[in-house]
């Protein structure tokens, strides 16, 4: 079993040589434009570009992976692992906004996504780099998250590394 790799820095500029992986959690909504994927869209165009393609196709669902070419050797994972996005109204959703339905994290789907992962990083061979996926703007907590990657990622041995920004 692989051991889950701490570091401080930024996910969208992953350690090491390689290929590699950087993975993130999205909305089933369609949504873009907070979180690390505003710091992706000022990288490269190609991750918000195909995201917003992919929203309507019949593949696009919670627990789905799109795996996105940035660069030789350096793909990005949108993962939809979040119902809806959180705001001062309650949950958006593709149907309205749900006020007290909780936060928009959905870690059964995160989970589908971590294991459709395991399949991405094997075939290429590849490293997988991420924050602390679905822990901001999704609104999970890192202790439910955790396990999730020890048992995909980190159980078929794929080198995972997890980001924390500098203070």
């Amino acid at each position: 079993m692989q051991e889950l790799d701490y570091v401080e820095g930024d996910a969208t500029d992953p350690v090491g040589d390689g290929p590699r992986i950087i993975a993130h959690v999205c909305n089933d909504i369609g949504a873009w434009g907070r979180g690390i994927v505003e710091v992706i869209s000022r990288r490269w165009p190609e991750p918000e570009r195909e995201f917003r393609r992919w929203h309507g196709e019949p593949t696009f669902r919670l627990g789905a992976v799109q795996l996105v070419p940035v660069a030789p050797e350096l793909w990005v994972a949108n993962m939809v692992g979040q119902h809806g996005i959180a705001t001062r109204r309650g949950l958006r959703t593709g149907s309205g906004y749900e006020a007290g339905a909780g936060p928009p994290v959905r870690y059964d789907a995160i989970r589908e996504c971590l294991t459709s992962l395991v399949t991405h990083a094997r075939t290429r061979h590849a490293s997988v780099h991420m924050p602390r996926i679905g822990c901001g703007l999704a609104g999970g907590t890192w202790a439910g998250i955790e396990p999730l990657i020890r048992e995909t990622l980190c159980a078929h041995d794929v080198p995972t590394v997890v980001y924390d920004l500098s203070a």
